[in-house]
């Protein structure tokens, strides 16, 4: 067996952060990113195919992917960013075509400028990731959300996405390598063109679960769907593997 190293990942000491990529997320997204659309499109198949009358709140709205989405099947959407010029970018996709979204700038551990028990459907996608307390973030989406809301996320799956990962060539055959599981934390790629340049913060699926049930949630999703077409054509490593974890879960609690 003959192998290669296509890709290196590693811990670098850059001076990114969402600010100063926003613009190149932005339009990242907006350019029709597989990855991004791949997520919005698995984390919608958990959702109602109507939401007319349902409050949704999208934490770590980004641009506003997703909740232009729910806004679309008509909810009442709400999106919440801690970065400013993310929701800049929302704000002028909204008034370019209105559809209804609101977005103002908050954190999502804390979701202070959301009322309790408020919120009929948390969506959160590819952004729990990004919150450096989990924890809080868990306490703060069962607050405002209603007896029996739902939350609904994706994650970089953690098994495929860990610190010091990377990709391999196998027999001419691309692969992922596989990282550091165990290294819970916060860690940064030195890929000029990865989101991972400004730092996210890993954790194991157990994490995950564990801290959505501590807080009163139980799960009655947990899937791990296969890539489609165009992930598989822009990252061939990836062919036989999970990108995402996807989860949904209700209040019980």
């Amino acid at each position: 067996m003959k192998w290669t190293a296509a890709a290196r990942y590693a811990e670098v000491p850059v001076d990114e952060n969402w600010d100063s990529i926003a613009d190149w997320y932005a339009a990242l997204v907006r350019d029709g990113s597989p990855m991004h659309t791949f997520s919005r499109d698995i984390l919608l198949s958990v959702l109602p195919l109507t939401l007319t009358g349902a409050v949704v709140l999208d934490i770590g709205c980004g641009e506003g992917l997703i909740t232009r989405a729910v806004a679309a099947r008509g909810a009442a959407a709400l999106g919440v960013d801690p970065t400013s010029a993310l929701i800049e970018h929302a704000q002028a996709a909204e008034r370019a075509q209105p559809i209804g979204a609101i977005y103002r700038q908050d954190d999502g551990s804390t979701l202070s400028s959301v009322g309790n028990a408020t919120i009929d459907w948390v969506t959160a996608a590819l952004s729990l990731n990004n919150i450096p307390d989990l924890d809080s973030a868990i306490e703060s989406i069962k607050r405002v959300l209603k007896p029996e809301g739902r939350i609904a996320f994706t994650v970089p799956h953690p098994c495929f996405n860990a610190p010091r990962g990377g990709s391999v060539t196998i027999n001419g055959s691309p692969r992922r390598l596989i990282g550091d599981y165990f290294a819970e934390g916060f860690w940064r790629l030195n890929e000029p063109q990865s989101v991972r340049r400004a730092g996210n913060y890993h954790r194991t699926i157990a994490t995950y679960v564990n801290t959505l049930m501590n807080h009163g949630f139980a799960l009655d999703v947990l899937a791990e769907p296969a890539p489609d077409d165009r992930v598989r054509a822009t990252n061939p490593h990836r062919i036989g593997l999970p990108p995402f974890l996807l989860v949904r879960a209700a209040v019980t609690a």
